[in-house]
């Protein structure tokens, strides 16, 4: 049983090594796609009043969707471009090291969909940008190096956030928290995806 499992191992980990550069290439339009809608709903609450700590939670757990259903259907796109399964062993893997983080997250925002007063607005973005990160970076022991480094930037800027959120409370409100959501998940997702297109482009052009 031990040596089926150890050679199952060796041969998902030769297939992520081998898939690497596909993988790479594969991450760019998903960025893309998640930072221009993560960007596009951070514009909404400056014309619509989404102030209040529920709100902020019903808002950005609707967009949180919208954005995994994009990037599932981007994956589904590619695998059959390639003429692969949908959910091979190496997709499950990262599945499986995103999904404790994604679940914790989830969590966090339908209880302050259900209790308005249990986190303020702001607290919550810079929390889910930790548990974003946390994500990132368990994905990335199956991804490009730049994942994990991608994971600490959330990683670092939301616990950076969240210091300084002491001396400027106003960080922790409603208005803030759009700003926050906006700059990680949407600006953040643009540059990274920005950067493997020309990156990408410029390998596969040596």
């Amino acid at each position: 049983m031990e040596n089926n499992w150890a050679a199952e191992n060796l041969q998902v980990i030769r297939t992520l090594m081998e898939r690497s550069a596909l993988y790479r290439r594969a991450l760019a339009p998903i960025m893309l796609v998640s930072g221009a809608i993560g960007t596009a709903a951070a514009v909404i609450p400056c014309f619509v009043h989404l102030d209040t700590n529920r709100s902020f939670a019903t808002f950005w757990l609707a967009i949180s969707a919208v954005t995994l259903a994009a990037a599932l259907l981007l994956v589904r796109r590619q695998s059959l471009k390639a003429a692969e399964p949908f959910l091979s062993v190496p997709t499950k893997r990262v599945l499986q090291a995103l999904l404790p983080a994604f679940f914790v997250g989830y969590v966090a925002g339908l209880f302050n969909v259900l209790n308005e007063h249990l986190w303020r607005a702001g607290l919550l973005a810079m929390f889910w940008v930790i548990v974003y990160g946390c994500a990132l970076h368990a994905a990335g022991f199956f991804m490009p190096r730049g994942m994990k480094l991608f994971g600490w930037l959330f990683v670092i800027g939301g616990c950076g956030l969240i210091f300084a959120s002491q001396s400027w409370p106003e960080l922790r409100g409603a208005e803030a928290g759009h700003y926050i959501m906006g700059g990680f998940f949407g600006l953040a997702h643009l540059a990274y995806g920005v950067y493997l297109y020309f990156t990408e482009k410029r390998s596969a052009s040596a």
